[in-house]
C-alpha cells in the first residue's frame, strides 16, 4: 500500500506522488487498500457494523439530517463513505484521462442507514473495488494526462492519477477510524 505519510508531512503532494505511478501501479493499490480493509472486518459481525462508537470530535458537514450533524460515524456510514469517495475519484479520473475538462462532481453513496450487516459492508467493498479497477478501462491510451485541474485548494492540480489517488488516500485517512469503530465495538461486547 502506498504510504501517504510524506503528503500528510506536507513534504510532497499527492500530485507529485502520482507523476511517477503507472496504471499498474494503482491497480495495485487499489487492491492493497480494499484488501486492507475487508482484513480489518474479518473479525467482525454485524454487531459490530451498526454500532455508536464514542467521537466527541465528530462533524459532518454534509449531513442530511440535522440530528447527524455532530453524530459518531457507524462502521457502515465510513464503509459507504470511502466507496463512495473511491468510487468518485474513479470516474473523475477517467474523464480526466480521456481529455474531458472537470464539469461537476460525480458521487452517489448508498444510504449507510440501510447497512445492517457485515455481508452487505463486504459486498459494498468488493464491487465498489470492481468499480474502481473498471474504470481503468476508460483510459485510452496514451491517457491525456494534461488535463488537469484543482479538486480543492489544498490538493493542488491533478491530472487523472492525481484525481485518482485522492480518493484512495481519503481512504487511508479512515483506516484509524475503523480500527477505533472496531476496537470499540469489541470492547463493548466483552
Amino acid at each position: 500500500m502506498i504510504d501517504f505519510t510524506p503528503v500528510h508531512q506536507k513534504k510532497t503532494t499527492v500530485a507529485k506522488l502520482a507523476s511517477t505511478m503507472t496504471l499498474e501501479d494503482l491497480r495495485q493499490t487499489v487492491d492493497s487498500v480494499y484488501t486492507t480493509i475487508l482484513a480489518q472486518l474479518s473479525a467482525c459481525d454485524d454487531r459490530d457494523v451498526v454500532f455508536e462508537p464514542e467521537d466527541p470530535d465528530a462533524m459532518d458537514p454534509y449531513a442530511q439530517n440535522p440530528n447527524e450533524l455532530k453524530a459518531a460515524w457507524t462502521l457502515a456510514h465510513v464503509i459507504v463513505h470511502i466507496n463512495a469517495s473511491n468510487e468518485e475519484s474513479a470516474f473523475l479520473a477517467a474523464e480526466l484521462a480521456r481529455g474531458v475538462e472537470f464539469h461537476g462532481r460525480s458521487r452517489y453513496e448508498f444510504p449507510w442507514q440501510e447497512v445492517k450487516t457485515i455481508g452487505q459492508c463486504r459486498n459494498l467493498l468488493l464491487g465498489s473495488r470492481k468499480f474502481c479497477l473498471a474504470s481503468f478501462e476508460l483510459w485510452p491510451d496514451p491517457p491525456h494526462y494534461e488535463t488537469t485541474y484543482s479538486p480543492w485548494v489544498s490538493a493542488g492540480i491533478v491530472d487523472a492519477r492525481g484525481r485518482f489517488l485522492l480518493g484512495l488516500k481519503h481512504t487511508d485517512d479512515h483506516l484509524a477510524q475503523i480500527r477505533e469503530i472496531i476496537r470499540q465495538s469489541k470492547a463493548a461486547a466483552s
